[in-house]
Order: C-alpha cells, then sequence, then structure tokens
C-alpha cells in the first residue's frame, strides 16, 4: 500500500510540475524540452533528500526517482510515435515578428516581454529590428529569426557561381593519437599521414594535439600547447 501512496504521489506531482512549467513558459526552459526540465529539478530535489534524511526508509524516494525517470521515458516514446502529441507537450512555435509588425498577443501567449525580445534580438546580432523579416520564438525558449532579403549574407548563389560539395571534417589525430580507422575511411595511409606531419613541421603526431582531414586531403594540424 506505502509503495502505491509513492508512486501515485510522483504521477501527481510531476502533473502539477508539468502545468507549472506550462504556465511559466518557454523562457524558463531555456533549451530544455518541458519534460527534461521537470524531471531534472524533481530528481534532484528527491536525490537530495534521500542523502540528507536518513531516518526516513531510503526506497520512498528511490522509487519516487525511478517513476519520474519512467514518465519521461514513457512520453519521450509517446512525443515520438505520436508526433501531434509534441505540440501538447512542448508547445509550438510562435511567431512573434513578421514584416515589420510585432504581434503583441503572440508575445503574451509565449510569456516574453518585449525586453526580453529586445535582448535575444541583441544575442542574435540584430540591434537594428528594421534587419529582421520574420521573429520565431521556439519551444525552447530560443529566438529564431529570418533577416529581411537585402540584410542576408551574400553567398555563391546570389553571385552565381558553381562551388563543390563540402563535408564535415575527419579527425585523423586526437591528443596525439592516430585514429587509425579514419584514416583507412578517407582511403589514406600512414605513409601519407607522416609525410603531411613532416610537412607542415612537426615530428611525428606526438606533437599534434587535434588534426582534422578536410575535403580534398586538407590536413590541419592543432599542435599542442602546455
Amino acid at each position: 500500500m506505502e509503495i502505491l501512496k509513492v508512486i501515485f504521489a510522483s504521477l501527481f506531482s510531476s502533473a502539477i510540475l508539468f502545468f507549472i512549467a506550462k504556465l511559466i513558459g518557454h523562457k524558463q526552459v531555456a533549451q530544455l524540452e518541458f519534460f527534461d526540465y521537470i524531471t531534472g529539478i524533481t530528481i534532484g530535489s528527491i536525490a537530495a533528500e534521500l542523502a540528507t534524511t536518513l531516518d526516513d526508509p531510503w526506497w520512498k524516494p528511490t522509487i519516487a526517482m525511478i517513476v519520474f525517470g519512467l514518465v519521461t521515458v514513457v512520453l519521450s516514446i509517446v512525443t515520438r510515435k505520436f508526433p501531434k502529441s509534441r505540440k501538447f507537450v512542448n508547445g509550438t512555435p510562435t511567431i512573434v515578428m513578421n514584416d515589420g509588425k510585432l504581434y503583441r498577443d503572440n508575445m503574451k501567449k509565449a510569456k516574453l516581454e518585449l525586453s526580453e525580445f529586445l535582448l535575444l534580438c541583441r544575442q542574435a546580432g540584430y540591434f537594428n529590428l528594421n534587419d529582421i523579416q520574420t521573429a520565431v520564438f521556439e519551444y525552447n525558449g530560443m529566438l529564431s529569426i529570418l533577416p529581411v532579403s537585402k540584410k542576408r549574407p551574400l553567398n555563391p548563389e546570389d553571385m552565381k557561381l558553381t562551388t563543390k560539395s563540402e563535408h564535415i571534417g575527419t579527425e585523423i589525430i586526437m591528443d596525439g593519437r592516430v585514429m587509425g580507422d579514419n584514416l583507412k575511411r578517407k582511403g589514406l595511409n600512414d605513409e601519407w599521414l607522416q609525410k603531411e606531419i613532416k610537412n607542415q613541421g612537426y615530428k611525428s603526431a606526438k606533437e599534434i594535439f587535434l588534426g582534422i582531414c578536410y575535403d580534398e586531403n586538407n590536413l590541419t594540424l592543432f599542435p599542442v600547447k602546455n
């Protein structure tokens, strides 16, 4: 019976915390999803109680932490299986500015004050609101900004230039160690690597903190600095 009480109390408190987090708004979450935010706070609090309240049975807070963990796992499975449920659990992005107009009602809905909006714009590098075409307040508390066309960075397509595809660099040396599998994946060998190391003024891979191979086998080396 005691175990059922603990389980019920954990489920009830998780629902209450979820409701409170919804009322507070996205800005308090700061890149965490709602239930991750709730679970982190709650499990941390329960763990602290478990460590400090030595007189009470240890199994009660342990069960509570397990319940909260299981609720989070189940909820993540549900939101993955049923994408529409994410709107209820995490919320939806909110357009707070578009085409030179600020949407006051949407800001209120997102619990976003005007001063906070201006702060987020400045943090994104936009000190002049006239440079912003659309601003979207994401469910994780971040502000996504689409600049007006004349303020966006110039790209090769604008200049009608043809460019080659680029790929993510491959770590060849990490903390003085040669990553053999990565070297083979690039179609290279140790002989090529040693030659590149010497050509750049180093004696061996032990002198290299990080070595990354980019397109066309361009090797960039970062030496060890004490």
